[in-house]
């Protein structure tokens, strides 16, 4: 359900969770092309103005509820699992991670890659990882339910926006991979050109759920690179900015 700045995570999450991700307008003061909601400091606005993207994280922190700054993650479109206890204003490298901390929000970056999160049934522990083809191909997904260490069939998942199956383009590389670990991934592929095809992310992190005992998935449906009013989108514009994907729980 999206509320103007924020698209709040639609699945049937236990008590006190609560997830969403966040907009490029509604909010924010970053300026064109990073218009406006941009809450990466590795990219966009940034390098030219951090005051701009810290008051961006402060609302964030502020409008939205947060029970204090979330934990943030160096990036590297890996497959390493931070396991939270509590927020220092570190940045860890890692591309997901989990808690069992009330309290301690967690975020994950993107304009394109796939953002997922995930809750236990009881509420106990959640997490929440970044899923570009790399990470997704690498197992970054199987990683987080394993840091979780609950059975998958007592875990949740939605999967945030992306860039969707009718736009997102890839070569022999991103397809190779896929099918070389899993033939019946070719489904999420269709040709489009000689060593082309159009790739569905949502399907592909949905067989890999799946197949880790998590089969209860909410989610998909957006394009981040067709949906240019709502979403930042790297392979759209090249220079932009980054959503955020937050998950909490309360006491």
């Amino acid at each position: 359900m999206s509320e103007g700045a924020i698209l709040r995570a639609d699945w049937p999450a236990p008590a006190g969770v609560h997830a969403f991700t966040t907009l490029r307008h509604g909010a924010g003061r970053s300026q064109p092309p990073f218009d406006h909601f941009n809450l990466g400091t590795r990219y966009g606005d940034y390098r030219d103005d951090p005051a701009v993207v810290e008051a961006n994280r402060i609302e964030l922190i502020e409008r939205f509820g947060l029970p204090a700054a979330p934990q943030w993650l160096r990036q590297v479109h890996g497959t390493d699992v931070a396991v939270v206890e509590r927020v220092d204003g570190e940045e860890p490298v890692a591309d997901a991670a989990v808690t069992r901390q009330a309290g301690v929000a967690l975020a994950i970056l993107t304009a394109d890659c796939l953002p997922v999160v995930f809750a236990s049934d009881d509420g106990q522990v959640i997490g929440a990882a970044h899923a570009g083809w790399r990470g997704l191909v690498g197992g970054v997904l199987e990683n987080t339910i394993a840091a979780m260490a609950v059975p998958g069939s007592s875990i949740i998942a939605w999967l945030g926006p992306a860039a969707g199956p009718a736009s997102y383009e890839i070569g022999a590389e991103v397809h190779d991979a896929f099918v070389g670990h899993d033939a019946g991934a070719a489904s999420a592929f269709i040709a489009t050109r000689p060593a082309h095809w159009r790739v569905d992310l949502y399907a592909l992190a949905r067989r890999r759920l799946h197949a880790a005992g998590v089969t209860r998935v909410s989610g998909g449906g957006r394009d981040t690179i067709a949906e240019a009013d709502q979403f930042f989108s790297h392979r759209r514009d090249a220079q932009t900015g980054r959503m955020a994907t937050i998950i909490w729980k309360v006491a």
